[in-house]
Formats: structure tokens, C-alpha cells, sequence
């Protein structure tokens, strides 16, 4: 059983790897689904652990459907995190049906061997997740991450066990999307997933003595979070490893 632990500071990256995360999944703006992360951030992260690092490719937020000038971003991402010594990296690109868009999805896992591709879940924006996987599986990609097309892991647990089976060994299919200690045991029953992907973060307040509440520098309805930090905890992920360790 192997666990996956999505990280977007130094901090989580260590806690991570120090609870027994087996690899991580790299990313900024988690509060958004993940982006790319800035070129520092990529250095000190792979600098700081000795674990895989795989390195989200996502040139913005929002929809699945890139630009050319958008495409080539994602080329350049991937030469960088190669070349800082990324061990994978995470992608997904759409056709504005809802279908996987092949020819670009297979240009750049080639583009980035020897570095292994994982689809991300922008698998689950995809209208028949059967074909997706079939379509993914042709391009070369290594592993999907996905919550089944839930709002999270648990919704779409039953939807992962089928394609886990429809995989028969030809691709990872990872559950993504909510998992934590309570309900990883039973997840892993029902998927027979192999792999799990998790943040594994507790909430923790900033260490800042002057606030001004009042004003926002996102979403205004988030203005209550603008002094909590989320981080990796080492001991949760250790729990969570657990827990599987005996499933």
C-alpha cells in the first residue's frame, strides 16, 4: 500500500516523508484543486526529502482546456521540474466534449521520459470515465488519480473499484479526494486500490500578533482563514499509513 501525500510547503514535505508518506505529490493553491508551483518552492522541496517528488504541471486554475500558449507553459514546467530532479509529474488535459485530449496528453508524457505521468483529476471533468481510462491508458500514463467522480474519494468509492478492475493491471488507478483516518480502511475495501492520495493536513494558527480582520486578500467569505495555516501532520499520515499497513 503505498500513500501519496499532496503537499504545497517545505513543511508538509517534511512532516510527510517523517509520517511515512511513500511519495509526494507537489503542488501550489491547493485551495483550488493545484497548480504549478513556483521554480523555489520545486528546488527546496526535492532538496529537503528523500522520497519521490512528483510535480503538479497546471498552468491555472479553473477548467482542463489549454490554450497552445497555455501548452506550451506546461513544456516548460516539465523542463524545469526535470531538470531540479522531479521524480514525476501530474497532469490532465480535455477536449471541450469532455474526452481526453490524446494527441497532447501523449506529446507530453513522451516530452517528459523519463519521468512517469500521472493523470490528475481532471479525469473526473471527463463524460464517460470508461473511455477516459482506456484513452489514458494508450497515451503511456502511469497511474489516475481520481475521486471516482464523487465530491470526494468516499461518493465515488464504488465507481473506483470498477476501474480498478477495468485497469487489470495495465494502469494505477489512485483514490484521491478526502481521505483521512476515518474512512481509509473502508475505501480501501471497496476500491482495491493499491495506491491512496491524501493531504493529511491539520489546521494551525498563524503566529502573526497584528490581524486586520476586516480585510480580505481572497475571497471575501474566506476572510475567517486568512490566519490559519494547513499543514502535513506527521503523526496523522503515520496513523493513516498504519491503518493500511493492517487493511
Amino acid at each position: 500500500m503505498i500513500i501519496e501525500v499532496c503537499i504545497d510547503s517545505v513543511e508538509s514535505a517534511i512532516n510527510a516523508e517523517a509520517g511515512g508518506a511513500d511519495r509526494l505529490e507537489l503542488c501550489a493553491a491547493l485551495e483550488i484543486g493545484g497548480i504549478t508551483p513556483g521554480p523555489g518552492l520545486i528546488e527546496s522541496v526535492i532538496a529537503n526529502v528523500t522520497i519521490p517528488v512528483n510535480v503538479m504541471i497546471r498552468p491555472r486554475g479553473g477548467d482542463f482546456l489549454y490554450s497552445d500558449a497555455e501548452f506550451e507553459v506546461m513544456r516548460r514546467d516539465i523542463d524545469f521540474s526535470r531538470e531540479a530532479g522531479a521524480a514525476g509529474i501530474v497532469l490532465g488535459i480535455l477536449m471541450p466534449d469532455g474526452s481526453i485530449d490524446f494527441d497532447r496528453t501523449a506529446y507530453l508524457i513522451e516530452y517528459a521520459a523519463p519521468m512517469p505521468v500521472t493523470f490528475h483529476r481532471a479525469f473526473d471533468m471527463t463524460a464517460d470515465p470508461f473511455q477516459a481510462v482506456e484513452d489514458i491508458i494508450s497515451a503511456g500514463t502511469a497511474r489516475i488519480l481520481t475521486s471516482g467522480q464523487g465530491i470526494t474519494a468516499s461518493d465515488g468509492a464504488v465507481l473506483i473499484g470498477e476501474l480498478v478492475k477495468l485497469a487489470d493491471d495495465r494502469i494505477i488507478i489512485m483514490p484521491g479526494s478526502g481521505l483521512n483516518e476515518e474512512n481509509i480502511s473502508e475505501i480501501a475495501r471497496i476500491t482495491g486500490a493499491s495506491e491512496f492520495h491524501l493531504t493529511g493536513r491539520i489546521v494551525t494558527e498563524s503566529g502573526m500578533l497584528f490581524r486586520r480582520p476586516e480585510v480580505s486578500l481572497g475571497n471575501p467569505a474566506m476572510r475567517d482563514e486568512e490566519y490559519l495555516l494547513k499543514i502535513a501532520d506527521t503523526e496523522r499520515v503515520a496513523k493513516i499509513k498504519k491503518l493500511l499497513s493492517i487493511n
